[in-house]
């Protein structure tokens, strides 16, 4: 990131904290409670911030319909999917003593800025995405708790997960695997790359690429490494447009073979990147059960009639289950943050495709929490299509 850049990122903070604190209080007067979203709603990774935007905006129509003498108020945080922007807003969310929990961050890197403040101020996040497996490991310099939840599988469970749907039905395959340097490209990379040698599959390779947001366009060089390794898989561990840059230089410079990536390249910023022809046939994961197949035709129109959104995103369950797990400790009379801290901590709650779930002491999902690992693909419309459990 040059200066410049930096300095407008500056400016757009502290707008956001002045402009942010006096909705929340002029909201606050109307609405009896105040929640706040946190992800990226702006720049290169705004889809993602988008589409899980969408699910919080849908519960939150449902619950005020419901409760009309005890509504609740969102905020919208946009942290570009950035630490530093995350470093910089989350501050101002922690001072607003209207804001009861935080439902986010969409990502890891900005969870983990957002920490410091949060864990000062006793707010409490539930994330519907950001899946680093560290954030819960105590014992790590990224450890969340107590404030930090999140509603998915981390990645010591996707890694497996990304492994099986890239080699499936590859005879002997040969992976190369890619990742961005960001923190969750490296650990999801972690996870994945030890989950080949129980596939009969080999490691024919592996690089780390500077993703465009750090400076880095030329794949040129791993674009040759992988032809020539002779791949018949290539794994990439990173975002959605790097990841739509990365494939669009792969196919260009001749390479065949199956792509697979994580959830952080499962948004309509993949396809729109990568163009339809390279984009086609990808193979993607997310820890999550969209919601397009879940949901019954009331609730796709609800949905729609909430947030004017035809088709939901990624992640939109999950977000819809972050919300409630708020929403239903606020209608239990959970009104105070320390209140709402002890309600999630100990506290079970409804899955939107049924049953119940909870989380343990680190903050994550208690074992047995009904949400999977999804396996989608991308078709020759760039839509991303629903496979099944990975």
């Amino acid at each position: 990131m040059n200066k410049n850049s930096t300095r407008v990122l500056g400016a757009a903070a502290a707008a956001f904290l002045a402009l942010g604190t006096l909705t929340a209080t002029t909201a606050h007067a109307a609405d009896k409670y105040t929640l706040a979203f946190q992800g990226p709603l702006t720049g290169d990774a705004a889809q993602a911030g988008q589409d899980e935007l969408a699910g919080a905006k849908y519960a939150l129509s449902i619950y005020n319909a419901a409760n009309p003498t005890a509504t609740v108020k969102l905020i919208e945080v946009d942290d570009q999917g950035s630490g530093a922007v995350a470093a910089t807003v989350a501050p101002g969310v922690a001072a607003n003593a209207g804001v009861l929990g935080v439902i986010g961050s969409a990502y890891s890197g900005a969870s983990q800025n957002s920490f410091p403040s949060y864990k000062a101020g006793n707010v409490t996040m539930v994330s519907p995405s950001a899946s680093r497996y560290t954030l819960t490991v105590p014992t790590a310099p990224d450890f969340g708790g107590p404030v930090f939840h999140r509603v998915l599988p981390n990645d010591s469970v996707q890694g497996p997960a990304l492994a099986r749907v890239a080699t499936k039905g590859v005879k002997a395959a040969k992976v190369y695997v890619v990742d961005d340097q960001s923190p969750y490209g490296a650990g999801l990379r972690d996870f994945t790359i030890p989950s080949l040698k129980g596939l009969k599959a080999t490691l024919a390779g592996k690089d780390s690429i500077l993703p465009a947001s750090g400076g880095g366009t030329d794949y040129s060089a791993t674009v040759a490494k992988v032809k020539s390794s002779k791949a018949t898989v290539v794994i990439y561990c990173g975002y959605d447009v790097d990841a739509g840059a990365f494939i669009k230089a792969l196919r260009d410079g001749g390479y065949k073979g199956i792509f697979a990536s994580g959830d952080g390249t499962a948004t309509a910023s993949f396809p729109t990147a990568a163009g339809l022809k390279a984009a086609a046939g990808t193979r993607l994961t997310e820890g999550d059960n969209p919601f397009s197949s879940v949901a019954t035709a009331a609730q796709k129109a609800a949905f729609t009639a909430a947030t004017g959104v035809k088709v939901a995103g990624g992640y939109v369950t999950n977000t819809i289950n972050a919300t409630n797990v708020f929403l239903q400790c606020i209608s239990e009379g959970k009104t105070t943050r320390a209140a709402i801290a002890t309600c999630v901590n100990t506290g079970k709650f409804k899955n939107f495709t049924g049953g119940t779930f909870s989380f343990d002491a680190n903050g994550d999902l208690a074992k047995g929490a009904p949400v999977p690992i999804s396996e989608y693909k991308v078709d020759a419309k760039g839509n991303i299509v629903f496979v099944g459990k990975a």
